[in-house]
């Protein structure tokens, strides 16, 4: 799932994709932001980005799809 991550006062948005549902993610967004602590979340290539929860703007959470395999025509 694709998660994006505004930060207050900068121009460039963060990017990743986690291995986590969308209800995992946003639970760790909320008590960042209320605790005032920082938000750590990990991509699916092992990354880690830390965030401090002050300084989130918004945080935009994508559709989790199911991977599609093979070739298929529409």
């Amino acid at each position: 799932m694709e998660v994006k991550i505004g930060i207050q006062n900068v121009g460039r948005e963060i990017v990743l994709e986690s291995g986590q549902d969308a209800e995992a993610v946003a639970k760790l967004v909320s008590e960042a932001i209320k605790a005032g602590s920082e938000l750590r979340l990990s991509d699916e290539k092992g990354r880690t980005v830390i965030v401090p929860g002050a300084s989130i703007g918004y945080v935009e959470l994508g559709v989790e799809e199911p991977r599609r395999v093979g070739f298929g025509a529409l």
